[in-house]
Formats: C-alpha cells, sequence, structure tokens
C-alpha cells in the first residue's frame, strides 16, 4: 500500500522465464506492491512454471499468443478487478528496474499526475545501458516526429516502463486498441487526447541477451504504426478524420510535463 492505497504491478510476460524471478523479487523489495500480475502470452519455455511459484502473484495464461496490446490488455483489467488503485507495468525480462517503482507511485499517489513513464532518454542511460544506436536513433526521430503531430515535449514515447492511476484507466478504451506492440503509441495519444498530463522519470536501462527485443522487420511495422498513430490524431484533431480508439470530442488540454 501507499498512502492506503492498493499496488498492482502488472507483467506482460512471454518467454521470460530466466529473468522474471529476479524482475519480481526487486519488484518485492521496494515494500509498498501488493499484488504482481503475471499474464504469459502462451509463452515456449519455462515462463509459466517460474510464475507458479511467486507468492504474492496472480497468472493468467493465453492459450495462444494474442501479442503484446492483447497482453496488457489482460493485465489491465484483472489489474482493475482486483481493486488496484495504481497500475504499474514493468516488463519481466529485467530491462527497467523495478527501484524506481516507489517514486513513480508517489507522483500518482499525492495526486500529482495521472501517468508516469520511465524514460530511458532523460538522463542519457539508454546508450550506456547498451541500447543499439540505431533503435536509439529510430526512437529519438521517431519521439521527434510525434511530438509535433501530439502537441507534447515527451523525451519517449516507447518505454515500457508505465504507472496509472486506476481513474485514468478506466477512462481509457484501451479494448479499442491495436493487439501488437503500437498498443503502446495508441494508449499514450488516448490519454493525451483526454488532456490528462504525463510525467516522465529518468529511468537506467539494461540490455542483455535475455531481454526480450522485437527484430528489424517488427520494428519497421512497429515504427510506421507509431507515425500513423501521430497523423491519425492530428487529422482528428482538425476534424477530418474519424478514430475508432479516440473519443469522438476533445475533452481537455494537451499537457505534459516532466
Amino acid at each position: 500500500m501507499y498512502l492506503n492505497k492498493k499496488i498492482v504491478v502488472v507483467m506482460p510476460a512471454y518467454n521470460a522465464g530466466l529473468t522474471l524471478r529476479k524482475t519480481y523479487d526487486e519488484v518485492m523489495q521496494q515494500g509498498i506492491v501488493d499484488l504482481v500480475v503475471i499474464v504469459d502470452d502462451a509463452s515456449q519455455d519455462e515462463t509459466i512454471s517460474v510464475a507458479a511459484k511467486l507468492d504474492h502473484a496472480k497468472v493468467f495464461i493465453h492459450d495462444e499468443n494474442l501479442g503484446y496490446g492483447a497482453n496488457q490488455k489482460t493485465c489491465y483489467e484483472v489489474a482493475l478487478a482486483e481493486g488496484a488503485d495504481i497500475v504499474v507495468m514493468v516488463h519481466p525480462d529485467y530491462q527497467y528496474t523495478p527501484r524506481l517503482i516507489p517514486a513513480m507511485v508517489s507522483l500518482i499517489g499525492n495526486g500529482l499526475y495521472p501517468c508516469v513513464l520511465g524514460s530511458r532518454i532523460l538522463g542519457g542511460h539508454a546508450l550506456r545501458g547498451g541500447m543499439p544506436f540505431w533503435k536509439y536513433a529510430a526512437n529519438r526521430f521517431l519521439t521527434f516526429v510525434e511530438n509535433i503531430l501530439l502537441g507534447t515535449k515527451l523525451s519517449e514515447f516507447h518505454t515500457g516502463y508505465r504507472a496509472f492511476s486506476r481513474e485514468l484507466l478506466q477512462s481509457t478504451a484501451i479494448r479499442k486498441n491495436s493487439d501488437d506492440f503500437v498498443f503502446d503509441n495508441q494508449m499514450l495519444a488516448q490519454i493525451i487526447w483526454c488532456g490528462s498530463t504525463i510525467a516522465e522519470v529518468s529511468c537506467p536501462t539494461r540490455y542483455f541477451p535475455e531481454a526480450s527485443s522485437i527484430n528489424f522487420r517488427r520494428s519497421v511495422r512497429y515504427g510506421i504504426g507509431c507515425l500513423w498513430t501521430g497523423v491519425c490524431f492530428r487529422l482528428a484533431k482538425y476534424g477530418l478524420m474519424s478514430i475508432s480508439w479516440l473519443p469522438r470530442s476533445d475533452q481537455g488540454r494537451l499537457t505534459e510535463e516532466r
């Protein structure tokens, strides 16, 4: 608990058997997490057997691989059903340090922001942490274009380390988003569209063989999807396009802070 708020960490898992336990242990070491929700997306390794041995964890299994976005949809729905007041997504591949959970939770728990992102770009951690240069360059380019299209000043749109208030998740139509990796971008676009504020904290990151990563072909597909998300957002703002995953009317200002 944090300020009498229930903290639930969600882990969208796929072939995370080698790193899940280490990530979970560091999550629980923070002393404020009430429950860990692990959703396995038809892994082909020991992820399920490792997850089954963890205390204070609930494990849900997709019988077939539905995709990263579909995994998150299950994660958030389960977390809300379990009474979460604050939900933190931590990838179980140990790429993002769980030690930032108290800082991210405090920003939401104290009513300062409804959404907090762990940015690999702030503080210059990405390249030092081993991010391949081509991924870094693509990240910077996509973020630059998306900031223009969405009218924001975020340092990174592509982090998988995120925290949300219960109220924000309940107001976000996540079921309408993609089941693939572009889900992340669509979710941020929805949050920005509705005028909610987004905070960022500097996040050290690690790249190593066991850390999950999409291949070049899927990265290109993801990049195109991100750009299309931004274009759709801008056209919708001008009233030139109706987007199924965006509300029908603008409900607030576009403000993001770091």
